[in-house]
Parts: structure tokens; sequence; C-alpha cells
């Protein structure tokens, strides 16, 4: 088939890129490198059937031309992370919906099946662990910009769900949650590569807040082997469904694994949410997925666990030292 991966110089995309042609399919990627880097898919483009366009969704000439050739078109191009979302909140809106917006007129139009990633970020301030995707979702106070992320990726889920009521277009939404591995940089604020990129090299590793915050981490390789049968599954479409990893682990824990596992002599620091974000930070405590529907529909079952990832990541630093400062 003919695919289109949005955002496929990011740190998923790049994967799923990288699955994708694997399997012999011809694979556009549109990136705007301003989050994705090059070097995640240099290796791509001496391959038959894989071609990189430098250029952003927003381009709707362009993005219609895409879609129209496509086969199926996976809409990875988003704002990505804490830190970006809070300092540049206008962008991060604007990006989020105006792109999805764009992607989801024109698989409308020529009928095209779609899958638009969304965030465990939605969920909110939800107590009921694990998280179910038909949860109520509860996010803070508008003047909290911690939740413009959250909101703008719950309007997207409106949309797609809107185009599949109407039209029936054969739409997917994921929520992804806490998704890491090798190709990730903490650049903009992602847990697990900081934590080990510190650890490699023996710096204190920043804690934000008192570490008792809990998640849940998983592989990007079990995710993309997830996000690549969605569109594959009929059952699917106009659904909602969690992809991710459901074994909790507490950022102090995480962090004391990242030393343990790399040998390092870290010393832990703690510093406030705000030090580390500035006003109007909100976290969650806990963010657990439900995955009985992924089982369900597509058989997912997550195979690597955290300490795979801490060892993923850090094998990719020491090899790559400069992989950690840039892009993700």
């Amino acid at each position: 088939m003919k695919i289109l991966i949005t955002g496929g110089a990011g740190f998923v995309g790049s994967h799923l890129a990288d699955k994708l042609i694997g399997e012999g399919h011809e694979i556009t990627v549109i990136d705007n490198l301003s989050t994705g880097r090059y070097s995640n898919v240099a290796h791509l483009e001496d391959k038959p059937g894989f071609r990189l366009i430098i250029d952003t969704v927003l381009n709707a000439r362009l993005m219609e031309e895409l879609i129209r050739e496509s086969d199926r078109v996976y809409h990875m191009a988003s704002a990505v992370g804490v830190k970006l979302i809070m300092e540049k909140p206008v962008s991060t809106i604007e990006t989020i919906f105006r792109g999805t917006d764009v992607v989801l007129d024109f698989c409308s139009r020529y009928r095209k099946r779609v899958l638009i990633p969304s965030t465990s970020e939605v969920y909110g301030k939800g107590i009921s662990v694990p998280f179910k995707e038909e949860d109520d979702l509860l996010t803070g106070s508008t003047d909290k910009h911690r939740w413009a992320y959250a909101c703008a990726k719950t309007l997207d889920e409106f949309l797609a769900l809107a185009h599949w009521k109407e039209t029936r277009l054969p739409v997917v939404v994921v929520r992804l949650f806490n998704t890491v591995g090798p190709r990730q940089t903490g650049q903009y604020g992602m847990v697990v590569p900081r934590f080990v990129n510190a650890a490699i090299n023996n710096e204190s590793i920043t804690i934000f807040g008192d570490g008792t915050q809990a998640r849940c981490f998983g592989h990007v390789l079990d995710v993309v082997e997830g996000l690549s049968k969605l569109l594959d599954t009929p059952e699917c479409f106009g659904q909602v469904i969690n992809l991710g990893n459901d074994q909790e682990c507490s950022i102090n824990e995480l962090a004391e694994k990242a030393m343990k596992m790399t040998g390092s002599s870290s010393i832990l620091k703690y510093i406030p949410y705000e030090e580390a974000y500035g006003d109007g930070f909100e976290d969650m405590r806990r963010r657990v997925p439900s995955l009985e529907k992924a089982r369900r529909l597509i058989g997912y079952q997550p195979t690597r666990t955290l300490d795979d990832i801490i060892n993923d990541v850090a094998d990719e630093f020491r090899k790559k030292p400069e992989a950690s400062y840039v892009n993700a």
C-alpha cells in the first residue's frame, strides 16, 4: 500500500516508518523537522518506496495531493512534551487542531483510512485507575496552561469521531500512554531519556515534585506494533483505544532503576513543579491504562519491560551521545 505518515521524522513516527517500509509498503513522510529530526529517517532515504517531504501539514494544497494518492494515513504530527506545551501554548493548540482538521478533511473527501493519535493527557485529573476509554474526562481550569495539550487533543478526538458519525470515515483514535525508547530525547521534558542520560554521565537526576507520582512506560516498538494493526481492523473504526504498557512505576523508582542499571553514581535532586515549568502547572498522581479493549480488538500485548526500555535508551546514548541534545 501507499501510506502517508505525517510527523514521520519524529520519535514514534520514524519507528512506524521503519516497520511499514519493512513490510513492503510505499511510505511518504511529511515533517517540518520542528520537533522531528532528519537523522531518524536518514537510513530510509535510499530504500525503494520511501519518500521524505520537508513541509508542514498546514500546507493544505500539498496535503490534499499526498492524501489523495495514499491508501492510508497515520497523522503522527503534533506538538510534543510538557515543556514545549508550557512554553508555547498558542502554537501547541494551533498546530494540533489545525493540522488534524486538514488531515481529516481530505481523508473524508477521498475516503482514506486514517489514524489520529491522542494522549493519556486527556484523562486529566481522573482517579479511576486503570483509565478506560469510556471514562469521564476531568481537566483543570483554562488558566492552567498544563491542560492546553489535553484539551486540544480532546477536540481532535471529537472531530475525528464526528467524521465517523456523519460519513463513516474509517478513522481510529488511539490514546498513547508514555511511549518511550530509542530516538526519544529529554529536550522537551521526557523523563526516561532525561534520567538515563544523566545517569550515564553521573550527573544529578532532577525530579520534578516529590517523585511519588507514578506512570506506565510503553516501549515504542510495542506501541508501533499496535498502531500498525489498528487500521487493518475495521472493528476499530470509530473507536477510541488505549495503547501503552500497564505496569506502573513511580518516578522515584524510575530514577533508582536508571542509576542501578547504568552503574551510575548520580544523586537525586528535587525541584518544585513551578521552578521547572512556571506558573499554571498541575500534575496527576497516577496514569495507568486499561488495555482490555486493545487486547480484544487487535490482540495487543506489550512484551518489552521497563528494563528493556532503559537498556535500549542507554545503549543509544552510549553509541550516539549527541542524541540526547537534539530534537526528539
